[in-house]
């Protein structure tokens, strides 16, 4: 676990004598503070605080290791601040995760922009993270990483960044040979090419959100790219990314179906610890990732 964060969250304890208000001051649970002082305390090996049902004390220990964690911390923020001064521009390293799908798609142009126009942050971008533990980038020791799903846990922050449109659609040699479908019924008659993070189909009808879930997929993969060159060989229905399937629906190499079933746009965030939310280079990567996609919508040749 970072040591700085662990330091800062025991720094907020002891001052608010409280892991109830420590949290409420950073924005996080209870809980986290309480993990992050017995992580403290684990590693140093003494008690730190003394804890009963109404109150907190520190042991002499605590007091000369708060004192200890303060006068760092202070010469951290002292040093930052004279470094983003003498410099005039964010340096350092930043990790960056992302799942495959995200990663091999435009995202990695605006990675790359940002990169470019910060030559002084060392930027490290690898693809690849698991879609069921979307918390895992913490411990595998990157600073942010993407998601496309809500995150309800104290442990990461989250900030969105764009929306990701999908569509349902066919190439037409496919519908040629099979009558495109009118009704969600209609898809079990038909092939459906399914991504494996994405078993059901989130789909919206009248306002109202629905799951669609293909029993017996034609066809899988844990590529959207994949898929996607699947649906233009005439292999079945699939549920595509907008962006990158943008200039072959425009092109009619791909058509879409059951257009009264739209599907549900889902949301880009960067997420990232609590302990990182005042690092510089961190808030420059959200705001360049933000701009890049208000800059390139998907009508854009970029797109």
């Amino acid at each position: 676990m970072d040591r700085f964060t662990v330091m800062n969250s025991y720094v907020a304890v002891c001052k608010a004598r409280s892991f109830t208000g420590a949290a409420r001051q950073l924005g996080v649970s209870g809980s986290l503070m309480s993990r992050h002082v017995a992580s403290l305390e684990d590693d140093l090996g003494v008690r730190l605080i003394n804890r009963t049902a109404r109150s907190l004390s520190l042991t002499e220990d605590g007091k000369n290791y708060l004192e200890f964690s303060e006068r760092i911390l202070k010469e951290i923020a002292q040093k930052d601040a004279h470094v983003r001064g003498a410099r005039g521009q964010a340096e350092g390293a930043l990790s960056i995760l992302s799942p495959k799908w995200i990663g091999s798609l435009d995202v990695a142009d605006a990675v790359a922009e940002f990169a470019l126009a910060h030559p002084r942050i060392s930027v490290t971008f690898d693809i690849g993270m698991d879609a069921d533990r979307p918390y895992q980038f913490v411990d595998h020791g990157y600073d942010v990483a993407f998601q496309t799903r809500d995150l309800r846990d104290s442990l990461v922050r989250v900030r969105r960044v764009a929306s990701l449109p999908f569509v349902l659609c066919a190439s037409p040699a496919y519908l040629a040979r099979r009558a495109a479908p009118s009704g969600l019924s209609d898809l079990s008659r038909h092939q459906c090419l399914i991504h494996r993070a994405d078993p059901s189909w989130l789909l919206e009808f009248n306002g109202s959100a629905m799951h669609y879930k293909v029993s017996r997929p034609a066809y899988m993969s844990n590529s959207y790219l994949v898929l996607q060159k699947a649906a233009l060989r005439g292999m079945g229905i699939a549920l595509l990314p907008l962006r990158p399937t943008y200039h072959d629906l425009q092109g009619g190499r791909l058509v879409p179906v059951l257009e009264a079933y739209a599907p549900v746009t889902r949301p880009l965030y960067v997420a990232y610890p609590p302990g990182l939310q005042n690092l510089e280079r961190l808030r420059m990567f959200v705001d360049s990732i933000s701009g890049w996609f208000k800059r390139y919508p998907i009508t854009d040749d970029q797109a």
